[in-house]
């Protein structure tokens, strides 16, 4: 077992610490009834894991110094290891959706995503969201207080026009449920707010996301990429000429209302 390495590009990387000790004690009084699949590494007698990190892991905390493997000759296959942590336990739902991204970002499409996963394409769009929410909704998800992709989408839209709603939702006492989503898109549509404050709502929520997109660019190296930073500073600064003005050409100052 101490020539296993365990695969650092594995998408799983959310570890229940009760989840192992339960797996461990089943270990220590059943063994490891399914091998662990792994593959050469190197010329010096290293493997590394395709299947089973959970097993592995496990077997550690059991105390084992061996552990039945299936030897392959092939690398691994990124989607068979997807496939293989949702059919045996669910990934967490942040773990799934940086594998899409990885995935989509390095060509694949949605369409190939879904077909290999066996997903449904909103379902990838769901989980996909997860990488964009607002902080609020973000946190909600990391403490475990909704697990819901679809959930957790839901209250991402609404959030574009109701922030102050659903940050009560989320830090109110009561499950954040599809349920509480929709009760909450049914209260809003009750009190629905002029078209003007709706509109104002979305750009304000427009401009979280693309906030959060801007942090993540890298100053460029290639002279293409700087020339489309340029392009897209001057629209950024352009697009300010797009907000309304009163007729005398001044802005309202919000401290006068």
């Amino acid at each position: 077992m101490a020539s296993i390495d365990e695969d650092p590009a594995n998408p799983r990387a959310d570890f229940s610490d009760a989840e192992l000790d339960e797996l461990a004690a089943d270990i220590r009084l059943r063994g490891i009834l399914v091998p662990l699949v792994v593959h050469p590494a190197n010329a010096d007698g290293r493997y590394l894991l395709h299947f089973g990190a959970r097993r592995l892991r496990a077997a550690m905390r059991a105390g084992l110094d061996e552990v039945p493997v299936v030897v392959r000759d092939a690398t691994s296959d990124r989607y068979a290891q997807v496939a293989e942590n949702l059919k045996r336990a669910n990934l967490a739902p942040l773990d799934l959706a940086r594998f899409l991204r990885q995935q989509i970002e390095a060509g694949d499409s949605q369409a190939e995503v879904s077909r290999r996963l066996g997903m449904n394409l909103t379902t990838v769009a769901h989980h996909l969201s997860l990488l964009d929410l607002p902080p609020v909704l973000a946190e909600a998800l990391a403490s475990g207080r909704c697990s819901s992709p679809r959930t957790m989408h839901e209250l991402s839209k609404l959030n574009d026009e109701q922030p102050e709603q659903v940050r009560a939702l989320i830090e109110g006492p009561g499950a954040i449920t599809r349920a509480a989503a929709a009760a909450l898109r049914d209260a809003a549509a009750a009190t629905e707010s002029s078209p003007t404050t709706r509109l104002l709502h979305q750009a304000d929520a427009a401009c979280q996301r693309l906030e959060r997109l801007l942090a993540r660019i890298e100053v460029p190296t290639d002279t293409q990429s700087l020339a489309d930073l340029a392009a897209l500073r001057a629209r950024l600064e352009a697009l300010a000429g797009h907000l309304p003005q009163r007729s005398d050409g001044q802005t309202p100052d919000p401290s006068l209302r």
